[in-house]
């Protein structure tokens, strides 16, 4: 069997992606998620102070529950609709991981290795029933419950693991560089190393949970916490403007994309 037997053709490669129920891992994708990662983080925090715990937590859980089921009844990727499921998971899993360590007083590194234990889990069952954890096969309905339970669990993995590194002495700003740092090595591994692509975009996946929360966390903190004090309030509302604006972006490319499809 010749390599060009194994590329699927053009035509065929199109009718996969319009199938999809997941975006293209593009440059903006990873901006996308990461912002949407510090909005859950400071949005999280805004609606905990203000409303207080349980509602916050509830309403949480009601808005997620609405956005994942606009999701899984779409037949296809939609920007605005997949947008949303990821940050209202983003926004409910900084509240599933901070319930545990302020309500019920669970250490950060304990919640975390609960987390990762979760995601170890998710993956293996995925993988046991389907045959693969790549982000581009899914287009049934039971791959796309495998990958909304995956990234619920790395959300939540991921705020712990953010929240523990900014209280072992690092702080916000600190912890931030490092995950960017750290963001940077599944790709490196990938061109390098040669890591597979689809384990270096899940450790990828992770780390922007961790790195866009602590940035988040540094804008939205007072001053006596080392943030810049602009209120998590503000900070999320500007993210979600910026979300919005890239959304948009990305709903213009999909629709010439699927034009370029029907038109094949």
């Amino acid at each position: 069997m010749t390599t060009a037997q194994l590329r699927p053709s053009e035509p065929v490669a199109t009718a996969e992606r319009l199938l999809s129920k997941v975006p293209e891992v593009t440059a903006l994708f990873w901006i996308t998620k990461v912002l949407t990662t510090g909005m859950g983080e400071d949005a999280s925090d805004y609606l905990v102070r203000t409303l207080d715990p349980i509602p916050a937590v509830g309403l949480g859980g009601v808005l997620l529950l609405a956005a994942l089921v606009l999701q899984l009844r779409a037949k296809r990727y939609v920007p605005w609709v997949y947008w949303l499921a990821v940050t209202m998971v983003s926004v409910f899993g900084t509240m599933a991981a901070d319930v545990l360590h302020v309500g019920f007083g669970v250490p950060y590194a304990v919640s975390a290795s609960g987390f990762l234990v979760v995601l170890l889990a998710v993956f293996g069952w995925w993988r046991r029933s389907e045959g693969t954890l790549s982000i581009h096969s899914v287009r049934t309905r039971r791959r796309e419950f495998f990958y909304w339970a995956t990234v619920l669990a790395t959300f939540a993995l991921g705020t712990a693991v953010g929240d523990l590194t900014a209280s072992t002495g690092l702080g916000y700003f600190a912890s931030g560089v490092l995950f960017t740092v750290a963001i940077a090595l599944p790709a490196l591994a990938h061109w390098k190393l040669r890591l597979p692509a689809v384990p270096a975009f899940w450790l990828a996946y992770i780390l922007t949970r961790p790195l866009g929360a602590s940035f988040a966390d540094w804008m939205g903190a007072d001053h006596a916490r080392h943030g810049l004090g602009w209120g998590t309030g503000p900070v999320s509302l500007v993210l979600t403007v910026l979300i919005a604006a890239l959304v948009a972006v990305l709903t213009v490319r999909w629709r010439e994309g699927a034009r370029r499809g029907r038109a094949d």
